[in-house]
């Protein structure tokens, strides 16, 4: 049993259980300029069980101690609003320092700041749990809490990989592109609805490589069309051989503005669909809407001629853009596909929770299919359900896979929708 106190701090004579044999409860520090709510907040985490509470009134304080022992310390329930150095301050001074652990907001303020500090954080290494107004209940501290694991820590970023021009038109004439397929799921039923089909390039360096390494780059050295060609000839040749094995799917591949930029790129894509044998219904092209913005007519008169073909247009990562309600006003979408941002953790979300259910409202009141990415627990499936989302992927329902692997991952999702209510 430990208590400790760094400079500044208000003892605790509140006796600690013991934890149990084996099990891995982390050592917490406690901030708050407040004794009285740093008393209380001790006597509730040890009543609780967990027997390493440290507590500070001061930041500065704080700091100094985790700067002498960063690995003494796995998670810091931390006050925004302190004197001298404030929350902020000192949670981003803990970013760039050695500390290895994790934070949990604390805060009157309310979320919406709350969760402005956690963009402020974002991109650093330090693992922020979640964020709790004050005062915080013992549940919702638990939960939070539940959360840390041993060696708990940020995901490193991806590398930047060094990619010519060169390399980009290689890998198009050496055909080094890979698909993989991430399953929609209607929200009523449960049942498959299409995949989206997302590009890797299988680099002869770097292994499978994202499009987030590479699309940008492609879109500057005028090696996108290419690309994108060869990503709607395999998608819509495998939609073809679903169609033929019975299963009624429906395939999305998203298109870059410069795709739609190029004059004869409508004109490809039909004759795309009828070499392979596809349904332009069947076919959704995905256009994100950070990046519809321009100054040239054209590719919105290509979106419109390819609507007049009867291709499906989506607006992906709605919300993220700068003119999100002008985009659909002009373009003639016909689904509505929420950024993931607005939908992880939405239900104890009070910022992005009214954002997700407005979003949906908007598609279903201009006549679109609302479809919902990043559904990563069962509770945001139920409740995308509550709000009568029409479809929704993520890892919940299945991971990006290779279109060998849909077979058994359609089993496994059969089985799975049974439990789920009105699956």
């Amino acid at each position: 049993m430990k208590h400790k106190q760094v400079a500044g701090s208000s003892p605790s004579t509140v006796p600690v259980k013991a934890a149990a044999a084996g099990s891995a409860l982390p050592r917490i520090l406690l901030l708050d300029d407040d004794p009285f709510m740093l008393e209380i907040q001790s006597r509730m985490l040890q009543s609780m069980g967990y027997p390493e509470v440290t507590t500070a009134t001061r930041a500065e304080a704080a700091l100094a101690m985790l700067d002498d022992a960063p690995q003494g310390v796995d998670v810091v329930v931390c006050d925004l609003n302190m004197p001298g150095m404030d929350g902020i301050e000192f949670l981003q001074r803990l970013n760039a320092s050695a500390f290895g652990g994790a934070a949990i907001l604390l805060s009157g303020e309310g979320f919406r700041v709350m969760h402005t500090v956690r963009k402020l954080l974002s991109g650093g290494h330090l693992m922020i749990l979640g964020a709790l107004e004050k005062p915080a209940t013992r549940s919702a501290l638990k939960d939070l809490l539940e959360l840390w694991e041993p060696h708990l820590a940020a995901p490193a970023a991806r590398p930047q990989l060094s990619i010519t021009a060169a390399d980009l038109h290689a890998a198009n004439r050496e055909r080094q592109w890979v698909l993989h397929y991430q399953p929609k799921v209607d929200m009523r039923s449960g049942a498959v609805s299409g995949m989206e089909a997302l590009v890797r390039w299988n680099h002869p360096v770097h292994g499978l490589t994202y499009p987030d390494h590479f699309i940008g780059a492609a879109e500057d050295c005028g090696a996108i069309d290419a690309l994108t060609e060869w990503v709607l000839q395999e998608a819509m040749t495998q939609l073809s051989r679903w169609h033929a094995q019975g299963l009624p799917m429906r395939v999305a591949v998203n298109v870059s503005m410069e795709n739609l930029r190029a004059p004869h790129f409508v004109h490809r894509i039909s004759e795309l669909a009828r070499e392979t044998g596809t349904s332009p219904q069947d076919v959704t092209l995905e256009i994100t809407e950070s990046r519809l913005m321009s100054p040239s007519s054209t590719p919105l008169e290509s979106l419109v001629r390819l609507r007049l073909q009867r291709f499906e247009l989506s607006i992906d990562d709605f919300g993220t853009g700068h003119s999100s309600l002008a985009q659909l006003r002009d373009v003639p979408f016909t689904e509505l596909k929420v950024d993931r941002g607005f939908v992880r953790g939405a239900r104890h979300n009070q910022i992005i929770r009214p954002m997700l259910e407005g979003s949906i409202g908007i598609a279903k009141r201009m006549g679109m299919k609302s479809v919902a990415e990043g559904a990563e627990t069962e509770d945001d499936w139920h409740l995308l359900r509550e709000l009568d989302c029409d479809l929704a992927q993520g890892y919940f329902i299945g991971r990006p896979m290779a279109a060998e692997r849909i077979a058994e991952w359609t089993l496994d999702w059969q089985a799975r929708r049974a439990g789920l209510s009105g699956g």
